[in-house]
């Protein structure tokens, strides 16, 4: 599949919300995600709200390759826009939720 490049999708919003929906779809990287960040799956959607949640989304993403890789090869987004989306969502104290 080819990257996006459409400014909707290449937003750093979207493409948290998108990995958010890709790890949500797979039970065994939900479980990790939620086992590395202790929230519950009751609590993604309050916590989505919550700053540096969306940035803690791409980190997760990215500090895995294997991870990155076949979220960039299922959603058609490049790894560098990944990153990329990272770096305009924030950084530092921001991700203080995620407990890893």
């Amino acid at each position: 599949m080819s990257p996006r490049n459409t400014p909707d999708e290449t937003a750093p919003d979207a493409v948290a919300v998108a990995a958010l929906g890709w790890i949500a779809k797979s039970p065994d990287m939900l479980g990790r995600f939620l086992a590395l960040t202790g929230i519950e799956a009751a609590q993604i959607r309050e916590a989505a709200s919550e700053p540096g949640f969306l940035a803690g989304v791409l980190d997760f993403v990215l500090a895995h390759e294997p991870t990155l890789t076949a979220f960039c090869e299922d959603s058609g987004i490049a790894p560098a826009q990944v990153q990329k989306a990272r770096r305009s969502l924030g950084s530092g104290d921001e991700d203080a939720w995620l407990l890893t």
